[in-house]
């Protein structure tokens, strides 16, 4: 088995984060699953949710909206390695997504109790570092809904990149 949780790629935890609170959030105010297809980058990202109908922009807002005040929360970000039969407990947790052979014990992310969700990757350790969520454009087709977003550092008033300055 398998127990190495060592990120597959370089994540930028800020931007990795906020798609997990992204995520939460649609399931939320949409019913939806989390979404199946992302791509996490540090300058700017995207994910695929399916729904049945277009969402009006005051929805959308309202996405920004309650992502944004999520971070605001200053929620701790935490894993633990839960067994399979421990993690089936957690309410809502979506495991669709694991590989066939993940073994047993699977590493959960807590965003504080907003979301929990099996993750390899990295993560801020509190949501209020992450910044401002960004809500960049979304276009919806034959019902997929893609949402870009990127993030914005409040304290400087520039976006979050993972370069250094």
């Amino acid at each position: 088995m398998n127990m190495d949780f060592t990120p597959k790629k370089d994540y930028f935890s800020p931007m990795h984060t906020a798609e997990h609170v992204l995520n939460q959030t649609m399931v939320r105010l949409f019913g939806c699953e989390r979404s199946k297809n992302a791509h996490i980058e540090k300058n700017k990202s995207k994910c695929d949710y399916f729904l049945p109908q277009p969402p009006t922009p005051e929805q959308m807002a309202q996405v920004q909206q309650q992502v944004n005040e999520v971070l605001a929360w200053h929620l701790p970000v935490t894993a633990r390695t839960l067994s399979r039969a421990e993690a089936a407990q957690i309410p809502g947790l979506d495991m669709s997504k694991l590989p066939a052979d993940a073994g047993d014990k699977l590493r959960i992310v807590f965003v504080g109790d907003y979301d929990a969700c099996p993750c390899i990757g990295a993560h801020v350790e509190n949501t209020a570092q992450v910044g401002q969520f960004i809500l960049s454009s979304w276009e919806y087709q034959e019902g997929r809904l893609r949402v870009r977003f990127k993030l914005k550092d409040p304290c400087d008033n520039k976006f979050k990149t993972g370069e250094k300055e």
